[in-house]
């Protein structure tokens, strides 16, 4: 009876939750919920929705300010405004998890302000559950802007990096 056990793979394994969280993400999938006999594993990925409910904020109150005009109005900014007009691409976490900028407390951080990447390249690591996934730049471009500090939770959706495309 123990050889028919063992013979039998575990669908709750280390190895097979790692495929399982890797399909997810792979295909999008925000669930998966198998069941064998007595045993059920269910894994869900997004944002929680067990959180309480933010009440709304008051709505602001309308004070008379007093107005001053200036002599001549200011000069028009030119140059700082380019770049607001300039369309970059945001890489997203695909999963809540812990950001980790390297690979090992004394490594490298896998990129940096101005770290051209391309769609392979490894930006950082996302780990959930024990699990680390490697998250790629899925863009070509430069890093602009790094918006998580390392170790930092993170959740489904947040922007960790901005990359411009043009450059």
């Amino acid at each position: 009876m123990a050889d028919d056990a063992s013979n039998h793979p575990d669908p709750f394994d280390v190895q097979t939750v790692k495929l399982l969280a890797a399909l997810m993400s792979r295909h999008d999938l925000s669930e998966i919920d198998l069941r064998d006999g007595e045993h059920h594993i269910r894994l869900r990925r997004g944002v929680r929705s067990t959180a309480a409910p933010v009440p709304a904020a008051p709505a602001p109150v309308n004070l008379p300010v007093p107005v001053t005009v200036p002599a001549s109005p200011p000069p028009a900014p030119t140059p700082a405004a380019a770049p607001a007009t300039k369309k970059l691409h945001e890489i997203k976490s695909p999963t809540p998890g812990t950001f980790y900028a390297q690979e090992k407390p004394d490594s490298p951080p896998f990129v940096t302000v101005g770290t051209r990447v391309t769609p392979s390249t490894v930006v950082c690591l996302i780990e959930a559950m024990k699990i680390f996934n490697e998250i790629t730049a899925d863009c070509t471009g430069v890093i602009t802007e790094v918006l998580v500090e390392n170790k930092q939770p993170v959740d489904y959706g947040t922007v960790l990096f901005r990359v411009d495309t043009a450059g």
